[in-house]
């Protein structure tokens, strides 16, 4: 069993991965292929946009098809995509594989996390796997900025891409031999008009989202109308198909909207934290690419702990308070790098925020996934994933695109650090907010022991 987790734990690392590591080469690919400030932003966006939009619809594809095989052709088209990207010819080329890495690591992230629940079960192993998964994904984050510069200041851009083609290939060919293959039962369908229909919508709500914080809300407008357009179309769709893509009883889960919510908060907060964290060492502290990577080490360091202890924090404290802990933990984290935005100091007060902020993430994270995992519908078990990694995505988008923007908008008229202020501040009160609706009581006792670890329960 500890090589299967191992495959599926690598495989989440690969796809966290290909979302950072170009930001570092993006210099290097602007000057290569000669490629202006807006063609620019969509090589990162050409994966984010296909890889969030597709989550769900690639979901129910594993469940319909088999996950393992799911998994294989995902891999297989990311890696593909890799090498295309590596001997890009041209912008157009470059974007375009992107987009299909996008779309490769949209039928990977679900079905791996389903078939990690699938093969360790509900037992004391499931909180050492979900942990280790959680850890993967920081070591994808962390892993990027480092790697991006070594790759990008020794052999060259295009081996930020090359890179993935061994792992690809090794991933792809042992996936047959370690893991099981699952699928729904026969009749359940792909629900492709459903899928087409919220994958617009969210790739546009993304759009729009990025738009907002790139070049200021007028540009989000457009995107974000035509996403509410075809979000619209997507519940009508949802009323009139006999096998809805989002099922009836997830959507009735107060346990998994709260697993959900607390995904979307985490990534709302500590992404643009870490952002404007970037943005510090950059223009106060003076660093270079290669500097500011290794010194956001700490905070994805810190996220691997946490999530390593993720499993003992959630067996002592249970879902809902383990989530709400992990948010405080965020919280003070982003108060901490106010502090040392204040004082201009690059020591041990940043290294104490993104200490405290990974931590946070890493513990809050594993007591999110392992809730909105616990129980998904028979046969739904990829899109329930797919659902949960999506809220994810969509809060990094959101938080880059509130955040950042209510940062830069306040950074003109009173300057950098103030910005920095402002926005650690509202994502402390975010944070806060969220870890108080999640630590208030449950409604009644039947609730009270829905939340407690299923360990506890059975010795009662």
């Amino acid at each position: 069993m500890r090589r299967t987790v191992a495959l599926l734990c690598t495989a989440q690392f690969m796809v966290v991965l290909d979302a950072t590591i170009v930001a570092v080469a993006l210099p290097s690919i602007r000057a290569a292929l000669d490629l202006g400030p807006a063609a620019l932003e969509w090589v990162v966006s050409a994966y984010t946009l296909t890889f969030g939009g597709l989550l769900v619809p690639a979901g129910r594809i594993g469940d319909a098809l088999g996950r393992r095989r799911t998994l294989r052709v995902g891999f297989a088209l990311f890696t593909l995509a890799s090498l295309a990207c590596g001997i890009a010819p041209s912008a157009a080329v470059l974007l375009g594989a992107r987009a299909v890495q996008g779309a490769g690591a949209a039928l990977v992230a679900p079905a791996a996390l389903a078939l990690l629940n699938d093969v360790v079960g509900l037992g004391p192993a499931r909180g050492r796997a979900l942990a280790a998964w959680t850890a993967a994904a920081a070591g994808g984050g962390a892993s990027g900025w480092v790697l991006g510069g070594l790759l990008a200041s020794g052999p060259g851009w295009r081996w930020v891409f090359l890179a993935n083609l061994p792992i690809g290939v090794a991933v792809t060919a042992l996936a047959n031999r370690l893991l099981p293959e699952r699928r729904a039962p026969a009749g359940g369908g792909l629900g492709i008009a459903n899928g087409a229909a919220l994958t617009l919508a969210l790739a546009l709500l993304g759009l729009g989202l990025t738009r907002a914080q790139q070049a200021g809300p007028a540009a989000a407008w457009p995107p974000l109308l035509a996403a509410l357009v075809a979000g619209a179309a997507f519940a009508a769709l949802e009323r009139r198909s006999s096998r809805p893509l989002l099922p009836a009883r997830l959507l009735r889960s107060a346990r998994f909207a709260r697993a959900g919510g607390a995904a979307l908060v985490l990534t709302a907060t500590t992404t643009p934290a870490m952002f404007i964290a970037i943005l510090y060492q950059h223009e106060v502290l003076g660093r270079g690419p290669l500097a500011t990577g290794l010194g956001c080490m700490p905070f994805n360091l810190a996220v691997i702990a946490g999530s390593l202890l993720g499993p003992r924090v959630l067996k002592r404290l249970g879902e809902r308070r383990a989530m709400a802990a992990g948010l405080a933990i965020v919280a003070l984290g982003a108060l901490v790098l106010g502090a040392a935005a204040a004082a201009r100091s690059g020591g041990v007060r940043l290294l104490g925020s993104f200490a405290l902020m990974g931590a946070g993430l890493g513990c809050a994270s594993v007591a999110s996934t392992a809730a909105g995992t616990a129980a998904p519908p028979a046969g739904d078990e990829g899109v329930t994933s797919g659902v949960l990694t999506a809220a994810a995505q969509v809060g990094t988008a959101l938080g880059l695109a509130v955040l950042v923007t209510l940062a830069a908008a306040r950074a003109a008229s009173a300057g950098f650090v103030d910005g920095l202020q402002l926005a650690v501040l509202a994502i402390a009160g975010i944070a806060l907010a969220a870890a108080a609706v999640l630590s208030s009581p449950p409604h009644g006792r039947r609730h009270a022991r829905a939340d407690r670890p299923r360990a506890r329960r059975g010795r009662r």
